[in-house]
């Protein structure tokens, strides 16, 4: 098929025009609730108007951007120009772990990650690096042909109908993965932002979600995502720099933080040999101990607690009558495990939590430390050096290639109208990227030298009031406590999740809590421009890439199905893959980071060995695509299920992973998984070759 002629130069103008004026109001309405702030408006107010203005604004593009046209709803009209498109596509990618986490990993990991997290600033490198295999490996080949599902290049290019049916398979899988995830942020800042509960949060978000996603498909996702895009880049740069103007007297975040790492160095060293933090350390230890204690005879600990705190109520009833402490000890009484299994469970996290608490820095690395252990040090510490450093290249090798897997980015490449203009998307793209990437680090660095130096030492009576709402949000996003009784904060006291580091910089930093708002909005931007792709791929998977193909290749009389059609059972199964999600999420299952991870393995593992080679070797076969999509796909979910241990409970005992490969944690299971797949793709396809030649030649 021919490619579309070049879009015209009054089309640029036009989108350029709106682009501006959408700027300039943003701007204008900052400023305005700035002013407003400044003259009493009350901080619950400008929560909720941050979040009804940001959400209505896109629901209006997602309304205005309506379609029933299926080339529309599926890849925009494929006249999305290059520009535009790398702007929707960095906020596709800027999701909820980009925006919320990277900078709160960074923060709680340092630059090079921990012996049992690998990280750090190998997510940096590894998203960057993959939009690089996106551009010369992969989007400029798929936009070649005309594709509107990545399960379609499958077809295309192996035919039958199994590299399909997998292919759409494994899209829903690591999407959904990856939405939960998203649909979870959303929730997070929804609950901050309005002050509702967190499930009502979810579903408030996700209104905001299925109005852009629903009634425009591509067309109106891809407008929504630009605008988001703004409200995004805005949300980062303003905090980052307000703090390092604070800080430094610079504004320029990302060339002025290094100053701040020595001293960080310095406070680190002053914090390792302090006594009070000496005396937290030595409480959580204490605290550990109690805990081994209870897990040795969990039945009968249990039931002497329950016991001696309801003998508590019962004196108090009788006693004082002191309303306020019946009802705290009446909600301990409900929120002590049901049985003896929840116990055991609630126990053990405690007591892992206890350790990693009694660890120099709460079991913090030091910030700029290259990796764990020491290469010079004992066998264990040269142990701990070579797995860190195993873990970290192994972890930013899964983000690269499962980059240049996930469906619902490759996708945003199919709208663009020619083949150029997808190499030209993805140099935009990786521009729009860096704006936020290259700030991430510094973020992270001040926003622990603002910790160490005014938060850690102040009254546990004198702490900001932020840091009560937080952890009201949610415990496992803020929690201090005053374990070693001397009532000053420490810095082994305070648990920070890496979910809050952004959200919480502009309270941290002392800013206008406008700020907070415009930050929380700027999250809630990257979650729900995320969604909407990944829900689109979701219910695209479902409904053009298994449903359809199905009934016309079980249909005898070859009804042809009109694209409206499609369009329609599109829009009804987005909704339910989206309620779907947002029950998923209401479950609080994990942190956002770790779970987007996840399917960053899936995707490598599943899509990029066969979609390679089928690009590059044309003796890749249909069969050895299978074989090699099967094979990944096995070895990297089962290295995840086997290996963590809130999933080993599904697998049976002879199957459940004893001990880990080479040291490679879970999160990087697609290290296994990719090279498997190729390796099985290149054997089979190069033995179905060999047996083709011998039955010419016999």
């Amino acid at each position: 098929m021919p490619e579309r002629p070049v879009l015209s130069r009054a089309y640029h103008w036009r989108l350029h025009r709106i682009l501006f004026l959408y700027v300039l109001g943003t701007a204008a309405f900052l400023l305005t609730m700035l002013w407003a702030e400044e003259r009493g408006l009350s901080r619950h107010w400008i929560g909720p108007i941050f979040l009804f203005s940001t959400v209505m604004v896109y629901a209006a593009i997602g309304v205005y951007s309506r379609t029933s046209d299926a080339e529309e709803y599926f890849v925009a009209g494929r006249r999305i120009p290059p520009f535009y498109n790398g702007m929707a596509a960095a906020a596709d990618w800027m999701s909820a772990a980009s925006f919320i986490s990277l900078s709160g990993a960074l923060y709680l990991q340092g630059f090079s990650g921990t012996g049992t997290q690998p990280g750090g600033l190998a997510y940096v490198l590894g998203w960057t690096g993959g939009f690089c295999l996106v551009g010369m490996l992969i989007a400029p080949y798929l936009r070649a042909m005309n594709l509107y599902t990545v399960p379609d290049f499958f077809q295309a290019r192996y035919g039958g109908r199994w590299p399909r049916i997998i292919a759409a398979l494994a899209a829903i899988t690591c999407s959904f993965t990856y939405v939960v995830a998203q649909i979870y942020g959303v929730g997070l800042i929804a609950a901050r932002l309005t002050g509702v509960q967190f499930e009502i949060g979810i579903m408030l978000g996700l209104g905001g979600v299925l109005l852009c996603s629903f009634l425009g498909g591509m067309r109106a996702i891809t407008w929504t995502q630009v605008a988001q895009y703004v409200v995004i880049l805005l949300a980062f740069m303003l905090p980052v720099s307000w703090l390092a103007y604070k800080q430094l007297g610079n504004p320029w975040a990302q060339l002025a933080y290094s100053q701040q790492l020595g001293k960080i160095g310095a406070m680190e060293q002053q914090l390792l040999s302090s006594e009070a933090e000496q005396s937290v350390l030595e409480a959580y230890r204490t605290r550990a101990q109690v805990l081994q204690a209870k897990l040795r005879d969990v039945p009968n600990v249990l039931a002497a607690e329950r016991q001696a705190l309801s003998e508590h109520i019962r004196e108090l009833r009788t006693s004082s009558g002191n309303i306020g402490a019946i009802m705290t000890a009446s909600r301990e009484l409900a929120a002590m495990p049901k049985d003896e299994v929840a116990a055991r469970e609630l126990w053990s996290r405690e007591l892992h939590e206890a350790y990693e608490r009694a660890k120099p820095l709460g079991g913090m690395p030091l910030q700029s430390q290259p990796f764990a252990g020491d290469p010079d040090g004992s066998p264990a510490e040269r142990k701990a050096y070579e797995e860190s450093r195993r873990n970290f290249l192994a972890l930013m090798f899964c983000l690269m290639v499962g980059t240049a897997g996930l469906p619902h980015l490759l996708t945003r490449y199919f709208t663009v109208p020619s083949v150029s203009a997808a190499r030209t998307s993805v140099a935009w793209s990786l521009f729009f990227i860096g704006l936020l990437y290259l700030g991430a680090p510094a973020l992270a660095v001040l926003v622990k030298f603002e910790v160490m130096s005014n938060l850690v030492g102040t009254h546990f009576d004198a702490l900001p009031n932020w840091i009560a709402q937080w952890s009201r949000v949610d415990s496992s996003l803020l929690a201090v406590e005053d374990i070693n009784g001397d009532g000053i904060l420490q810095f082994g006291e305070i648990r920070m999740g890496a979910d809050l580091i952004m959200l919480a910089t502009p309270e941290l930093g002392g800013m206008p809590y406008v700020l907070s708002g415009l930050v929380a909005a700027g999250g809630l931007a990257a979650a729900l421009s995320t969604a909407d792709g990944l829900l689109l791929t979701i219910s695209n998977a479902l409904v053009r890439d298994l449903y359809f193909q199905e009934r016309q290749r079980l249909d005898t009389r070859k009804r042809r199905v009109s694209p409206e059609q499609r369009v329609i059972l599109s829009k009804f199964a987005l909704l339910l893959v989206a309620l779907s999600a947002a029950f998923v999420a209401a479950r609080r299952s994990s942190d956002i980071l770790p779970m987007v991870s996840a399917s960053f393995s899936l995707a490598g593992s599943a899509f990029v060995p066969a979609m390679v080679l089928g690009i590059f070797w044309r003796g890749t076969t249909r069969r050895g695509a299978v074989a090699g999509m099967l094979l990944g796909l096995a070895v990297t979910v089962y290295y995840m299920v086997s290996h963590v241990p809130g999933l080993q409970g599904v697998l049976p005992p002879a199957l459940r992973g004893e001990a880990l490969w080479w040291g490679i944690q879970p999160i990087s299971a697609g290290v296994f998984g990719v090279p498997a797949g190729l390796l099985t793709i290149l054997l089979v396809s190069w033995w179905e070759q060999r047996r083709a030649s011998v039955r010419q030649n016999s």
